[in-house]
């Protein structure tokens, strides 16, 4: 039985991820995924006005006649949210807990998919896969994963995105639309990314507070790994120390946003300081405009 306390606090994540599912961003996320697939649904004669490049040219060869294949578009897509539970998720910085943009993020990505008609499924994982709650659809499916986003206990403190990859390949075989979403503080084979991106369209959603980069002058300071527990004492009121340590998570973010797009996926931060809902539709207008690019 949930507590008052934990329901309050789910009721108040669905209704901000709804008011944040508004319109607007509704047709942000229609923009940017639609044409995402297509069914073959029949050949037909070749009529004035077809485009040339639908024309089957082996059938048009056996039969003399020019023919072309006509498509229905895949209307409806499954969503998968894979979501990092470790402990490094509990950071907090300058922005809001990583865990809670993480939360938040997931639900209105949930109630934008529920609002197009389209199943969403979630996933979470530590250095293990702890849940998995097959896609469906509706009000009520969308309340299940806020619900359990919101309250599940993690069981392990360390991040294993290689388990959590090679679980969805397995259990998942038609295309989905996969955000990945995770501080991505573990090692991984990049082969195992470009594997699930050449079957399934994968966004990969980074949480990143700009504390990670830029260290305060306070002295000597103690770093733990919140996952491994290891310390390391740092003199943050060291000029250079700082500048280097800045340099180096700089660099981090632009090698691991490179690696992502070599994999064949897409990249996408979430600064802990910047509201989701702006992150989201500034990022879902973004790929609209290089999908149409594209065309």
């Amino acid at each position: 039985m949930l507590s008052a306390d934990v329901l309050a606090k789910i009721r108040l994540l669905e209704l901000k991820a709804d008011h944040l599912a508004s319109d607007m961003l509704l047709g942000d996320y229609v923009s940017a995924f639609k044409g995402r697939g297509w069914d073959f649904e029949e050949l037909r004669e070749y009529v004035p006005g077809d485009d040339l490049r639908s024309i089957d040219w082996n059938v048009t060869a056996r039969t003399s006649s020019p023919f072309v294949k006509v498509y229905r578009e895949e209307r409806d897509m499954t969503v998968m949210l894979l979501l990092d539970v470790s402990s490094s998720l509990y950071f907090t910085g300058q922005g809001r807990p990583k865990h809670e943009m993480a939360a938040e993020f997931a639900a209105v990505l949930a109630f934008l998919a529920t609002r197009h008609k389209d199943k969403v499924g979630l996933l979470l994982f530590s250095d293990t896969v702890e849940h998995y709650t097959p896609p469906s659809k509706g009000r009520k499916h969308v309340w299940d994963i806020i619900r359990r986003v919101l309250t599940h206990k993690a069981q392990g403190q360390g991040t294993d995105l290689e388990a959590a990859l090679r679980y969805l390949m397995n259990i998942r075989k038609k295309r989905a639309l996969v955000f990945l979403i995770s501080d991505f503080y573990a090692d991984y084979e990049p082969s195992l990314i470009r594997q699930l991106a050449s079957r399934h369209e994968l966004i990969c959603a980074r949480l990143h507070d700009k504390s990670e980069e830029e260290l305060p002058a306070a002295g000597i300071v103690a770093m733990e790994d919140k996952e491994s527990g290891e310390k390391l004492y740092v003199n943050t009121d060291d000029p250079h120390f700082r500048a280097e340590w800045a340099a180096k998570q700089k660099k981090s973010l632009a090698d691991w946003w490179q690696a992502i797009r070599l994999a064949g996926a897409t990249a996408l931060v979430l600064p802990t300081h910047i509201p989701v809902a702006d992150s989201l539709q500034s990022f879902l207008r973004q790929r609209d405009v290089q999908r149409r690019r594209l065309r």
